[in-house]
C-alpha cells in the first residue's frame, strides 16, 4: 500500500461497512485532532519551558537532557501538528509510536513506585500510552484520509 492510499479508499469492506469514503474521512480527521492535539499542546509548553523540562528529564536519570529536551519537545509538537494537519501521516505516526514508547519508559515506569496508590496511578499513565500508541499504529496503517493536507499537495 502506499502512502497516499488508505484502507478506506474505493469500495472496500471497510468502507461499505462505515457508510462511504466521506464517514470514514471524517472519522480520521477526528482521531487525528484527537490523537494529536495533546501533543501540540504539551510539545508547546515543554519547548516554552524547555529548562524545566530538561530538569524532569535529568530527574528521571535521563543522560544528556539538556541536549535531550529540545529534540522531545519538537518531536512531541511538530509530530502531533503532523498528525492534527494530515502532513506525510503514516511517517508522522511511526515517530510518534516511538516518542510515546520512550516518553512512556522515562516517565510511567510504576514498577518502581514503592506506594501503591502512586503505582496505579503510573500504571493507568502507561497503559493510557499503550492504547496512544496503538491509536498512532493504526493511523499509519490507515493514512490521513482525504481531509488531509497531504492529499491536497499530491493532488498539485
Amino acid at each position: 500500500m502506499s502512502s497516499g492510499t488508505s484502507v478506506f479508499s474505493g469500495s472496500n469492506l471497510a468502507s461499505a461497512r462505515t457508510g462511504g469514503t466521506a464517514y470514514a474521512d471524517s472519522m480520521l480527521l477526528l482521531g487525528r485532532l484527537l490523537l494529536g492535539i495533546i501533543f501540540v499542546l504539551s510539545g508547546y509548553g515543554k519547548l516554552m519551558g524547555l529548562a524545566a523540562f530538561a530538569a524532569s528529564l535529568e530527574k528521571n536519570g535521563v543522560p544528556f537532557a539538556s541536549v535531550i529536551a529540545p529534540l522531545g519537545a519538537a518531536v512531541e509538537f511538530f509530530g502531533g501538528l503532523a498528525i492534527v494537519l494530515g502532513i506525510e501521516v503514516r511517517y508522522a505516526a511511526l515517530l510518534m509510536v516511538l516518542f510515546v514508547i520512550v516518553a512512556t519508559g522515562i516517565s510511567h515506569r510504576f514498577w518502581e513506585q514503592a506506594d501503591a496508590a502512586m503505582q496505579r496511578g503510573q500504571q493507568v499513565h502507561f497503559m493510557k500510552n499503550v492504547a496512544i500508541a496503538g491509536g498512532f499504529l493504526v493511523l499509519h496503517v490507515a493514512g490521513g484520509g482525504r481531509l488531509a493536507l497531504e492529499r491536497l499537495w499530491r493532488r498539485a
